[in-house]
């Protein structure tokens, strides 16, 4: 394993365990002490129920929500934290902000809780932006994705009324959205060897021709040249004269 590879492992480790001892920590205060702190979820539109952006996430209502969330939020997370290194903490917490306030604003009434929101977000950041760039392993990671909680799709439509379906939905196209806006920062398309193969060969043809230097920059013609002198905008003049131009 690389060394930026192993980096990116324990982030994800790390990451994975300060986040999941925090959830686990207030499930079982509450679970003990009998103190309902699943009442501070989100209340759509209301302003008590605004501090539910932040602290939804960290609330769950019984040992299966915790546990089933628990399961898919280290797969993801880790799948983000390293494969996207770079982008991977802006993106989670991203999902977290906006995910919360789209629910908030839009989602129907009652108390919403879980993490099921971000869990949504960074599936679908990680199916779309595998697609998107166009990068063999990125898209492997997708794939994977698919696989493993494609059937979670499903849970966006109002299907059950004691599921959260608009922090789902919240989520996802959330996660959407970041696959199409973050495209072009961290990892990107790899080139193939073929591509390779024609940089090489219009480099060394180049270079054949004098228009190389050591470097790879264009050079001076040198005095012996027959080609005439640079014409302006950076193009030769041939001697033909049917007006064609050599770059």
């Amino acid at each position: 394993m690389q060394k930026q590879d192993r980096a990116s492992l324990i982030d994800a480790v790390l990451f994975n365990l300060a986040f999941l001892m925090i959830i686990w920590a207030l499930w079982l205060y509450e679970y003990e002490t009998g103190h309902r702190l699943s009442a501070y979820g989100t209340r759509p539109r209301t302003p008590e129920g605004a501090i539910g952006i932040l602290t939804t996430p960290f609330l769950h209502g019984s040992l299966k929500h915790i546990w089933g969330n628990t399961v898919s939020f280290f797969t993801l997370s880790t799948f983000i934290i390293f494969f996207y290194r770079e982008i991977a903490f802006k993106t989670i917490l991203i999902i977290y902000l906006v995910s919360g306030v789209l629910l908030w604003a839009f989602g129907g009434g009652g108390n919403h809780i879980g993490v099921s929101g971000v869990i949504y977000g960074m599936a679908a950041f990680l199916f779309f932006s595998g697609i998107v760039r166009k990068n063999q392993k990125l898209l492997r990671v997708a794939l994977a994705v698919a696989f493993l909680y494609g059937s979670i799709v499903w849970w966006v439509l109002p299907i059950d009324p004691q599921i959260s379906w608009e922090g789902h939905l919240a989520g996802s196209i959330v996660g959407i959205v970041l696959a199409i806006l973050l495209r072009n920062q961290g990892p990107q398309a790899e080139k193939t060897q073929w591509e390779i193969e024609e940089e090489l060969e219009l480099e060394e043809a180049l270079e054949s021709e004098g228009e190389l230097d050591s470097e790879g920059e264009f050079g001076d013609q040198s005095e012996g040249s027959s080609r005439p002198p640079r014409q302006g905008g950076g193009f030769y003049q041939s001697d033909s004269t049917d007006g064609d131009f050599f770059w």
